[in-house]
């Protein structure tokens, strides 16, 4: 057994939000960090995984360039690391073969590097596309403490951390980029009880922070004792340089974060996910079209808590079938929000392309088509002041309408952020309630009344689906957990209601291939971890 280490060392954990691709301004927020660990009394520094290149770097992983680029910015952290080390996350390639590493730099030099051993390729990960996988444990001794060093999905199995003990380690640190979804958190403090319970050792966890495309880090970045107390958690979805001192058997400094209900968390992310999609795109604003029903209004009161009012426009484009409620709704939202609003009739444009087509559809009933047509002249207005303003749409649609495909295509799916794609629309009221918590922006008409996409008399959304309580339970159960409709059935569902919700989600395959990308906040959302055939003749299980 490793005798602990009588000496004390401060250990700065760097939670940073990295933008992908970004290596000289990734490198001058990593050397900023540096120097407030520094001034905090530590001389080490633990960074995220692939914390130089951003991540998920994707397929810029397979340029040579890339890794010659990531070299260059590597010294200049190295040298930059003056009386102090930093653990810093990256890729790099050694002669054929391409890692996801870790490697200690202090004063100029590498003094230690580690080959991430387990790959993971699975959920939204493919990392055996891009990396070979390393095979050896590695151990540094810095201000007199031994550490081992271990990346993300390491920790989720045995072997890695129960190497670093073998060769002699007496603190663990973990870099990682562990995307968020709920309940996530508690699941990662679960695994890294079970490596500290095996190993003995005490864990330093450091997560990235911040939104990528579909994926959102929450940080949550934490310390656990070589007992397995829970000595430091940093705040969620916040940028942290957090310093503990460890003396080779006690942690000083920590403190424990406040835990947020579930729908703060969720509310968070999403936030994180809008603010970082439209900033790190250069987006100057967003705009959203208003409708007076509850998508469209939590879409709106996400993106002015997260952009600010002024970079955001609302525009209602009613109808001869929206209702007055719908206008007087959207109105009293907007004021309390203090944005832009537009309102921009579409009966004109209507006429217009019924005139068009009347020949075309000369003796066949008005339908589903007209519709449409509505829809599609909305994201065409939308479209039209994107272009001109540079600002980029966020559409509104929901996880329950992109699995049954109650959306529009080049109609309400037009735009280029989808806020909501991974909430259903249960959630989407519990949401909106919690926000009205925080401070009342969404009229309490717009939550009380019965969905409606107004696009004919008196229509409402049950009237083509079963009740949402049913339909998000089914659709849950067969998206997330890969049961089949006869054990869904089986669990007391409807026949009738999973027969549809399922022959709905697996037609409307084509029409999420065609959806803009959408913030992931479920285990399973339909992006990166939901890769199914469009031409398909599986029969499910009945």
């Amino acid at each position: 057994m490793n005798t602990p280490s009588q000496t004390s060392v401060g250990i700065a954990i760097a939670q940073l939000n990295l933008t992908v691709g970004d290596l000289v301004g990734n490198a001058d927020k990593i050397i900023a960090a540096l120097e407030r660990a520094r001034q905090g009394g530590a001389s080490l520094l633990l960074t995220p995984e692939l914390a130089l290149s951003g991540y998920p770097p994707e397929d810029l992983l397979l340029r040579p360039d890339f890794y010659r680029s990531c070299a260059r910015e590597m010294q200049r952290i190295a040298d930059a690391a003056q009386g102090i080390a930093v653990v810093l996350g990256h890729p790099v390639e050694e002669g054929l073969q391409r890692f996801n590493a870790a490697s200690v730099l202090s004063a100029g030099k590498v003094l230690a590097r580690y080959h991430k051993r387990l790959l993971p390729n699975y959920e939204v990960f493919d990392e055996e596309r891009y990396f070979e996988a390393g095979d050896e444990a590695c151990v540094f001794e810095w201000a007199g403490v031994r550490f081992g060093v271990n990346i993300c999905a390491d920790v989720w199995e045995s072997g890695p951390a129960q190497a670093a003990r073998a060769a002699g380690a007496d603190v663990l640190l973990a870099l990682n980029a562990s995307p968020y979804h709920m309940g996530k958190q508690v699941l990662r403090l679960q695994v890294m009880q079970d490596r500290v319970r095996e190993s003995g050792l005490a864990v330093v966890y450091c997560n990235m922070v911040g939104g990528q495309d579909e994926l959102v880090f929450d940080g949550a970045s934490f310390v656990l004792a070589a007992d397995g107390a829970h000595v430091h958690q940093s705040d969620r979805f916040h940028e942290s340089v957090d310093v503990l001192r460890y003396d080779g058997e006690r942690w000083h400094g920590g403190s424990l974060a406040p835990e947020p209900g579930v729908e703060e968390e969720v509310y968070e992310a999403l936030k994180v996910g809008v603010r970082d999609y439209l900033g790190k795109n250069r987006f100057p604003g967003a705009i959203i079209g208003l409708s007076g029903g509850i998508d469209s209004a939590l879409t709106l009161a996400i993106a002015v808590d997260a952009l600010g009012a002024d970079k955001v426009r609302a525009v209602m484009m009613p109808s001869p079938y929206t209702a007055q409620m719908s206008l007087d709704d959207s109105r009293e939202m907007v004021r309390r929000l203090g944005v832009r609003y537009d309102e921009i009739p579409i009966e004109p444009a209507m006429k217009v392309f019924d005139a068009l087509l009347a020949p075309q559809f000369a003796g066949l009933p008005a339908d589903t088509t007209e519709e449409n047509l509505q829809a599609r002249i909305r994201g065409m207005i939308l479209m039209a002041l994107s272009n001109k303003s540079g600002a980029i749409v966020l559409t509104t649609g929901n996880k329950s309408e992109m699995a049954t495909g109650y959306a529009t295509l080049y109609g309400d799916m037009a735009g280029g952020f989808a806020v909501l794609k991974d909430l259903y629309k249960t959630f989407v009221f519990r949401l909106s309630n919690w926000r009205n918590t925080v401070s009342p922006v969404i009229p309490q008409n717009i939550i009380d009344r019965p969905p409606s996409a107004e696009l004919k008399p008196d229509q409402k959304d049950q009237d083509s689906l079963p009740p949402y309580e049913i339909l998000d339970a089914i659709i849950q159960a067969y998206m997330e957990r890969d049961e089949s409709p006869r054990e869904i059935i089986a669990a007391g569902f409807p026949e009738a209601d999973v027969r549809r919700a399922v022959g709905l989600l697996k037609r409307n395959e084509y029409k999420r291939r065609q959806a803009p990308v959408g913030i992931r906040v479920t285990q399973r959302g339909f992006g990166r971890d939901w890769r199914y055939p469009i031409t398909s003749r599986y029969q499910d299980e009945f």
